[in-house]
């Protein structure tokens, strides 16, 4: 069986039951399951965890996304991180018996349905990208909802799929194919944003800093502390710990510590190998020793 991974971010993190109404519409579909659901109020967002057949999880992501339009109104959205709409992004994950030709196939399909159905400008990212300046999803968000409209009046911000008009409820729906990432943040006992920002810079491979890297330095103001909030996309690249010693590093010059990390949604077991290694001082150390690796094979 052919399966599919799909880790939709909806702009809504605090009202808990409308995070409800939006996942039972899932209900339909029993053979799509909602792995996590990760929702953070500071951001005002949740990162949802689907998987099942290939050919089931477009039609549960659709029902999902349609439920999630009707009941956010980005006109009243405020939140710590970017977003361009109701349905901000949408990536597709080729997990088991397919290949990542299929995952951008897929995604294609769904975000012209989807732009249909719902009134909205969709754009495509990551392997799904029909322009090469769209391929990063930073590129493709950039100036959020707050500039969308007027982006729409430009060549340039022409959607790829959907409506080329403005729905000022729902915003766009970027949507996307590519390979597994962890999102990981590192919260820091400080109120200063200013910290964040520069060890962010420091790590994200956009301004020098590890290759598989993204990163920006956002405030938590419920919890008094900001955060360096991360997308690792290859993590046999940059492995958890490089990122979390670094941090450490260059938080400590400014007299600052490490409060606490957060995973966002799921990770490839394979990612937490090397982190035992380093943490636990056992070079050795591989997954063949965990009891239930060998179960699940």
């Amino acid at each position: 069986m052919k399966v599919l991974e799909c880790i939709p971010n909806i702009s809504e993190g605090r009202d808990k039951g409308k995070i409800e109404e939006i996942l039972a519409s899932l209900k339909d579909f029993p053979s799509v399951k909602c792995l996590n659901v990760s929702s953070d109020e500071d951001h005002n967002r949740s990162v949802i965890t689907l998987l099942g057949p290939a050919d089931a999880v477009p039609k549960a992501m659709l029902a999902l996304a349609l439920a999630a339009i009707d009941r956010i109104d980005m006109r009243r959205h405020q939140g710590s991180h970017p977003r361009i709409g109701a349905v901000d992004v949408v990536p597709f994950v080729p997990i088991r018996g397919m290949e990542m030709a299929e995952a951008v196939e897929i995604a294609r399909g769904f975000g012209r349905e989807l732009g249909d159905n719902a009134g909205i400008p969709i754009y495509f990212y990551e392997a799904a990208a029909l322009r090469e300046e769209r391929r990063n999803l930073a590129d493709v968000r950039r100036g959020q909802y707050e500039g969308l409209q007027e982006k729409l009046k430009r060549p340039e911000g022409q959607p790829d799929a959907g409506v080329a008009a403005f729905n000022p409820k729902a915003g766009a729906t970027i949507v996307g194919a590519r390979p597994p990432l962890i999102a990981f943040n590192v919260n820091l006992r400080t109120t200063d944003k200013s910290i964040a920002d520069v060890i962010a810079r420091a790590v994200r491979h956009k301004t020098g800093g590890y290759k598989a890297v993204k990163a920006m330095g956002v405030a938590l103001k419920d919890k008094g502390m900001v955060q360096v909030s991360m997308n690792l996309v290859n993590f046999n690249e940059t492995p958890i710990h490089r990122v979390v010693e670094t941090i450490r590093f260059e938080a400590s010059r400014y007299g600052v510590s490490i409060a606490e990390c957060e995973l966002i949604g799921l990770t490839p077991m394979a990612a937490l190998e090397e982190v035992v290694r380093f943490y636990l001082q056992i070079p050795e150390f591989s997954l063949d020793q965990v009891i239930e690796t060998h179960l699940l094979s």
